[in-house]
């Protein structure tokens, strides 16, 4: 169960656990999966499942499509390094890539752990601790989430499946130890969503 903190109101705060999905696959989302969402957020805040439902809802309709995420990881040394990343929140995990040459996939490789940030100005922060798991690393198996992953982002970025931009980029689940969403104005949030 993921320890999950809010020090503000319930009413302007919204709390997720790893489950919640985009909004084009919520009619794919599997029962148990809604089910697993309300009692971890339940457990996270103490509060009523219906608010709770709806606050995993409001999520799911703000990250659709890519969200450009703040990322922290940590040097050989122990200083932190941030840097940007597109992150694409999928079953309620972020999916973050980089190139294979990069600082930051060094960093990750030999140190896992890693913090990412979403923020929209002020009406927005989803913030996350975990660490960041490879789903397709070189000269190894990929994970096995890694095909569907892959069909999401060559559609979401209009690419070419056989581009080698795939096999020079590693993409990471981040397999989040806490997760937390903060909005002032969460009804006004979902006001300015577009619908679809």
């Amino acid at each position: 169960m993921l320890r999950e903190t809010v020090k503000t109101s319930a009413r302007s705060a919204m709390v997720y656990s790893p489950v919640a999905v985009h909004a084009h696959e919520l009619a794919l989302l599997l029962g148990r999966e809604l089910g697993l969402l309300a009692a971890q957020l339940s457990a996270g805040l103490g509060h009523g499942h219906a608010f709770l439902h709806s606050g995993s809802q409001q999520v799911v309709r703000v990250c659709q499509g890519m969200c450009t995420l703040a990322i922290a990881t940590v040097t050989r040394r122990g200083e932190p390094r941030i840097s940007g990343a597109d992150g694409h929140l999928l079953h309620g995990r972020w999916i973050v890539g980089t190139h294979r040459r990069a600082a930051k996939a060094r960093h990750l490789a030999a140190r896992p752990g890693i913090s990412a940030t979403f923020m929209r100005g002020e009406q927005l922060g989803i913030f996350t601790h975990g660490h960041a798991v490879p789903l397709n690393p070189e000269g190894t198996s990929s994970d096995p989430s890694w095909p569907t992953i892959r069909d999401y982002l060559v559609d979401h970025y209009d690419g070419d499946g056989d581009d080698p931009f795939w096999d020079e980029n590693v993409w990471y689940r981040i397999d989040p130890s806490w997760m937390v969403a903060y909005s002032a104005d969460p009804v006004g949030l979902l006001d300015q969503q577009p619908s679809g």
